[in-house]
């Protein structure tokens, strides 16, 4: 079970300082499209030199006054077709973009909160979401590395994929500003983050037309930097209601597990862990997602019914038990083989190989190396040290 944080000290805004910010605008990519103010990012970049000293002043004239230009916290929402109808608004996904400026301003306000709260062990050390030192690969592996454990003293583990629906569209900013006060953020604070929240809205941008504007009154801002930061604080305590399961958080995807003798007794104790994460969710106004919430049993030698006893959620409905689950990037099936994993590489690498062998006259052979460098290798590479698990008969066929 996770423990408690510790007790934190007072947290208030400091100075931004002209060279920080000279940096970030300095930094800028200058392909990034600009928000609804047409300030362009390569604008600010050649312009960096002038107009830092001014838009620092602006960043700490909002710290002093706890209000944010209204004009940077209106979002550009592009909708980009996934497939499928074409009239139906959930076959899109929508990319928010927010003005260059408050991207530049929330990224110095950033590091602000989370060093504070990094410096005071804040997060709970099963939160990996958002946090330097850690990652999917990292996440997957503490968790992978539980699970063999057990399974190697012939234990049972039974794990729940936890998926919320809408998760960052739904924090609720009064119980999100509860908590950063719990955490010890001064009044100046919480009434920066108050006004952070107010009036925020967006118009959707296509073909050249844009919409009228629409109020956005729950959630963290999408496109946002300092959303994923908050996200984090505001499902933090949920760790604390595992029980006696074991809980791994990362952003919104979170997976429930325990491991015992007794197939029973497992189950018996997941479904009790999974009733007070369900609750804890509950409280935090996050709603599950149950027809994409998954049951697995991790298992390699051990006799195990063909149907065990269901996983209810707090509405009643049995949650699905499945073989194969993507999670964090990485296929994993209940005998850790990696099978699955290893045939969608196979699948991806077969089309890029094939690319290029088609294409293998009009390239040089310095242009084919770095085509594999940036389209293949990046696909073998990413959790590398996690499928390597699989057998040597496997991993050949890469």
């Amino acid at each position: 079970p996770a423990a408690p944080r510790p007790s934190l000290s007072r947290f208030s805004f400091t100075q931004i300082q002209i060279a920080d910010v000279l940096k970030e605008l300095q930094n800028l990519d200058p392909y990034k499209s600009a928000g609804l103010d047409n300030l362009d990012p390569l604008f600010l970049k050649l312009s960096a030199t002038i107009v830092a000293t001014p838009i620092t002043s602006l960043f700490n004239l909002s710290f002093i006054s706890s209000e944010i230009p209204k004009d940077w916290k209106a979002a550009a929402v592009i909708p980009l077709f996934k497939g499928g109808d074409t009239l139906d608004p959930n076959c899109y996904r929508p990319i928010s973009i927010l003005p260059c400026p408050s991207k530049v301003f929330e990224s110095q306000v950033n590091k602000q909160v989370t060093d504070h709260l990094e410096s005071h062990r804040t997060f709970s050390a099963v939160q990996s979401g958002f946090r330097a030192g850690h990652g999917c690969t990292s996440a997957t592996l503490k968790v992978l590395n539980d699970i063999i454990t057990a399974i190697d003293k012939r234990q049972y583990c039974a794990a729940v994929f936890i998926d919320l629906a809408k998760a960052f569209d739904s924090v609720n900013h009064h119980i999100l500003i509860g908590r950063l006060s719990s955490l010890g953020f001064s009044d100046d604070c919480l009434a920066w983050f108050t006004n952070y929240f107010a009036d925020r809205v967006q118009c959707v941008k296509s073909e050249g037309m844009l919409s009228g504007p629409l109020a956005v009154s729950m959630g963290v801002p999408q496109g946002s930097i300092l959303g994923p930061t908050l996200f984090s604080v505001y499902i933090n305590d949920v760790a604390l209601a595992a029980g006696d399961s074991l809980i791994h958080l990362y952003a919104d995807d979170t997976i429930l597990y325990t491991f015992g003798p007794s197939l029973d007794t497992v189950l018996s104790n997941l479904q009790t862990s999974f009733n007070a994460i369900q609750h804890s969710f509950r409280g935090l106004q996050l709603l599950l997602n149950a027809s994409k919430t998954k049951c697995m049993l991790f298992n390699r030698s051990l006799p195990a019914p063909a149907c065990p006893t269901s996983i209810t959620t707090l509405d009643g409905s049995d949650l699905e038990y499945v073989d194969v689950y993507k999670y964090l990037g990485v296929w994993l099936d209940c005998k850790l083989s990696f099978q699955t994993h290893i045939k969608h590489l196979q699948s991806k690498i077969k089309s890029r190989v094939g690319f290029l062998f088609r294409n293998k006259a009009s390239f040089t052979q310095a242009a084919k190396l770095t085509l594999v460098k940036l389209t293949i290798l990046p696909i073998l590479d990413f959790g590398d040290v996690i499928y390597k698990m699989a057998s040597n008969t496997l991993l050949s066929k890469l």
